[in-house]
């Protein structure tokens, strides 16, 4: 426990506890790693980089059990009695806005909003790539947003106001996430 923030460990178990859906693990597990590399590449603090990951690990915790509440349910319920600190919590809350009416504003929430639906994104592009993500390019994941067909659940100007809100070009944002999971 850092600062008496839940360890990682913790954190994982709690995942594990709430939600059984192995994609939807491993897309939280995905975005808590490129929060985590976000952070270390903006020269955060060890505690600093705990919180980024924590964010993106426990984004969607509520969503498989309280679809309806999501992420209200996580934010208010279950995660403050459990000592989480205040801002990963409004990342969280951040990262759907239109549930919450909560903007992202400070750099973790729109850090999170701008991981969030591209992780989930660039993983349906790797699933349909013989070798996943290694040797993934811009190009090929550029291609795919423009078929409306392709992830439809996916909204592209979510990923595209992500981009905006971290002052990155989309092409520079996602080239940064491929290289994140590329080496995982």
């Amino acid at each position: 426990m850092i600062a008496d923030m839940p360890s990682r460990e913790f954190s994982i178990n709690l995942l594990d506890e709430y939600i059984e859906s192995e994609n939807l693990r491993d897309h939280c597990k995905m975005v808590a790693k490129a929060m985590e590399a976000y952070a270390g590449s903006l020269d955060k603090t060890d505690l600093e980089v705990d919180k980024w990951w924590t964010a993106g690990l426990l984004h969607d915790l509520d969503w498989e059990k309280f679809p309806d509440e999501h992420p209200n349910r996580a934010v208010n319920h279950i995660l403050p009695p459990l000592g989480y600190p205040a801002d990963v919590l409004h990342a969280i809350k951040a990262h759907a806005p239109e549930r919450t009416g909560k903007s992202p504003e400070s750099e973790i929430e729109r850090y999170l909003f701008a991981c969030d639906e591209l992780a989930g994104f660039m993983n349906a592009v790797a699933l349909m790539r013989p070798t996943g993500f290694s040797g993934m390019k811009v190009s090929s994941v550029r291609k795919k947003m423009k078929d409306k067909r392709f992830a439809a659940n996916v909204p592209r100007e979510d990923i595209e106001k992500g981009a905006e809100l971290i002052e990155k070009e989309l092409t520079d944002h996602i080239a940064f996430m491929i290289g994140i999971f590329e080496n995982s």
